[in-house]
C-alpha cells in the first residue's frame, strides 16, 4: 500500500461516530472533514469530551465508524477487513499513550521488541531493531531496566521507540505529555519534533497542553465532535514543502 506524494497519509470525510449507551446517543464525531499530508505534526486540540480521542481512534482504525470514510494513504478503511486493518496499523502505524503500556516484568529492550515478536519477527533481528531504537530516543544504555527503575520521561522515550521499531508511516500520540512535569514534557516533546523532521515522520498529537501544540505544523481545534478551527504554524525549521498559513 502507498499512494503518490500528493494524497494525504490520513484522510477523514464527512466522519461520524456515535456511542449508543442505551439511555443516550451520544454524539461524538459530527461530520468531521480533515486531510493529513505525509511528514506533518499535526495537534488535535479542545476541551474534554469535544471527540479529539473519538476522531485519533477512528482515523488510526482502532474504532468502528458509523458515517463518513477514512482514507489511509489513498485506500478506505472501510474497504479493509478487520484483519487487514489489524495487519495495517502492525505494519505502518505507531501508537504513544498517556500512562506507556509498558509491561512491568520486561525491561525497556524487550517491551519495545515485543511487537516485532508477535509479528514473528527473528528474535535476533528483534532485539537489534529494539536496541536502534531505543538508540534514537536516547535510551539504549537504559535497555536492561524494567520500567519501575526508569522516571516517567524515560518510560514515555521507551514508548515512543516502542512506537518507532517498526519503522511506521504514522504515529498516533494521545496526551504523550499528560503524566509528566513540565521539563520531561518539553523533552519528549522536543524528541517528537526531532522525529519529525528527521526522519519525515508523521505525527498525530492529541493534547491539553498548548505548549505542546505549538510546536507542531498545525493546531486542529475541536468542539462538540467538529472541526472549528485548522491553523498552520510558522515553525522554526519546518520543510520548505509544507504551507504556511491560516485557515478557520
Amino acid at each position: 500500500m502507498g499512494a503518490g506524494p500528493d494524497i494525504p497519509i490520513v484522510e477523514a470525510k464527512g466522519l461520524v461516530k456515535t456511542y449508543d449507551t442505551g439511555a443516550i446517543q451520544v454524539h461524538a464525531l459530527k461530520g468531521v472533514d480533515l486531510a493529513i499530508q505525509r511528514g506533518e505534526m499535526v495537534s488535535i486540540m479542545g476541551p474534554s469530551g469535544c471527540g479529539k480521542t473519538t476522531l485519533l481512534n477512528c482515523l488510526s482504525g482502532l474504532d468502528a465508524i458509523d458515517g463518513g470514510d477514512v482514507l489511509i494513504d489513498g485506500v478506505s478503511l472501510a474497504s479493509m477487513s478487520d484483519r487487514k486493518r489489524t495487519e495495517y496499523r502492525a505494519a505502518h502505524m505507531g501508537f504513544v499513550f498517556q500512562f506507556y503500556n509498558l509491561m512491568p516484568v520486561l525491561t525497556a529492550v524487550e517491551n519495545v521488541e515485543l511487537p516485532l515478536l508477535v509479528a514473528r519477527v527473528p528474535a535476533k533481528q528483534a532485539r537489534e531493531r529494539a536496541l536502534d531504537a531505543l538508540e534514537l530516543v536516547g535510551l539504549r544504555a537504559r535497555a536492561g531496566h524494567v520500567p519501575d527503575e526508569l522516571s516517567g520521561g524515560e518510560r514515555q522515550r521507551t514508548t515512543i521507540a516502542r512506537s518507532l521499531v517498526n519503522d511506521p508511516a504514522i504515529v498516533w500520540a494521545d496526551e504523550p505529555t499528560g503524566d509528566l512535569d513540565s521539563e520531561n514534557a518539553a523533552e519528549i516533546t522536543d524528541l517528537m519534533r526531532h522525529l519529525n523532521r528527521e526522519r519525515r515522520l508523521t505525527f498525530l498529537i492529541v493534547t491539553h497542553d498548548i505548549s505542546v501544540g505549538r510546536k507542531a505544523d498545525r493546531i486542529v481545534r475541536m468542539l462538540d465532535g467538529r472541526v472549528v478551527q485548522d491553523e498552520y504554524l510558522d515553525v522554526p525549521g519546518r520543510p520548505v514543502d509544507t504551507p504556511v498559513g491560516v485557515e478557520s
